[in-house]
């Protein structure tokens, strides 16, 4: 939702492979100031300083903290409330409050029982993908398995699901504001309705639970759960969507990897470097400093917005040697593809299921899987936070077993 417009560090270059950029910022100043369609604002590109920024309390993430009493508003003017309640735009008290409640229903069990239903839909999309032809894995595979999975997990009806796509991927890209807006405020308005809907007729979902979750008496608004109802259905997706594209362009250049998606015990060290090394979020939201202070020895004025790179530290050689190779050898602890700290990502756990299971499902599935377009062809999301192709043309090839066969 942030624009940039200084040439120097977004250009074309940066839309096609971020990575460089952020190299290159990293190794000659790495808190420096670039320039945004909505202002200046810092960028941070290492690790160390990534890290420590995603834990001090001194960066607020809801903007107003930064601004004198007098001139805080409710809400950014024209958005639906929801928009300035949502998790990712809070701080503690409140942050610590809504995290504790939400807790509750976003459970780890909740999230590896989907394992069979994660599955199930997987087999079902590639089932109805042509051999043959040319196919857009974004269209066709990396954005509905995901969409599916959270509307499922939160109750929405199947009718509704590719209008939420849509809506949310407007709310995710650098969209003009009076798109940004509408959508927001259409998304915020369906949601308020099936809240309500499920208040009256409560059920196994994940809204419901929602409802339901009470922590000493408390519990949440309608409008808190509609707001974290919006930020699950733009976040649950779209960073799912952006990690399995960029994970079979990954796999497909180099496929050393291919043979570990088939083991359950080697899966996951693959998952996590393909998590390291691409970043689906690969700069955190911005964050707001709420008095003077120095990052990596720069001072940031009070007031400043400051965007930490989580893709920037991920690839940093002081925290992991030559870090533009992939390695699903090497060690990953600490990477920050899911955040630090209180503002950890509470969905890494439903990104790694659906990272796994649809790579895995894909590749098995369609072993002889290639692209079908030129890569100097591919046109990228113009995203400030992920890094993506709009489409991702592959020819698919034979199917390794017939149509509604189970694979186990």
């Amino acid at each position: 939702m942030t624009r940039a417009t200084d040439e120097g560090s977004f250009t074309e270059d940066y839309w096609r492979d971020p990575h460089e950029t952020l190299a290159r910022t990293r190794e000659s100043s790495p808190v420096r100031e670039v320039v945004f369609e909505t202002g200046p604002t810092w960028l941070v590109t290492r690790y160390a300083d990534v890290r420590a920024g995603l834990t001090d309390a001194r960066l607020a993430k809801d903007w107003r903290s930064s601004l004198p009493e007098d001139e805080r508003a409710s809400a950014p003017p024209g958005l639906p409330a929801p928009m300035s309640h949502m998790l990712t735009s809070l701080d503690p008290p409140e942050h610590t409050r809504l995290r504790n409640l939400v807790v509750q229903a976003f459970t780890a069990r909740r999230i590896a029982e989907l394992r069979p239903r994660v599955e199930a839909v997987a087999a079902e999309l590639l089932d109805a993908l042509p051999e043959d032809e040319p196919v857009d894995l974004v269209a066709r595979y990396a954005i509905i398995l995901p969409m599916v999975v959270i509307c499922e997990l939160l109750g929405v009806p199947e009718i509704d699901r590719e209008e939420f796509a849509r809506l949310s991927t407007v709310l995710i890209d650098e969209c003009p504001e009076p798109e940004l807006v509408l959508a927001s405020t259409q998304m915020a308005d369906y949601l308020e309705g099936l809240v309500a809907a499920k208040r009256a007729n409560p059920d196994q979902a994940l809204l419901s639970a929602l409802i339901t979750a009470s922590d000493e008496g408390d519990r949440l608004s309608d409008l808190e759960i509609v707001a974290m109802a919006m930020l699950l259905l733009m976040a649950g997706h779209e960073t799912t969507a952006v990690f399995i594209t960029n994970s079979v362009r990954a796999l497909l250049a180099d496929p050393t990897g291919l043979d570990r998606l088939a083991s359950p015990s080697s899966a996951p060290s693959l998952i996590e470097e393909l998590l390291r090394w691409l970043s689906p979020a690969i700069n955190a939201s911005l964050r707001f400093a709420t008095e003077d202070l120095e990052i990596g020895g720069v001072p940031i004025p009070r007031g400043a917005s400051v965007m930490l790179s989580t893709g920037g530290a991920n690839r940093d050689p002081a925290q992991f040697p030559a870090p533009a190779r992939f390695d699903p050898d090497r060690d990953t602890a600490g990477h920050l593809a899911f955040g630090h700290g209180i503002h950890r990502c509470l969905g890494a756990a439903l990104v790694r299921l659906e990272g796994e299971v649809g790579l895995s499902a894909l590749f098995t599935r369609f072993p002889r899987l290639r692209v079908a377009a030129d890569p100097a062809d591919l046109t990228f999301r113009r995203s400030v936070h992920v890094h993506a192709p709009r489409t991702f043309p592959v020819v698919l090839g034979p199917r390794a077993f017939p149509i509604g066969r189970a694979h186990h």
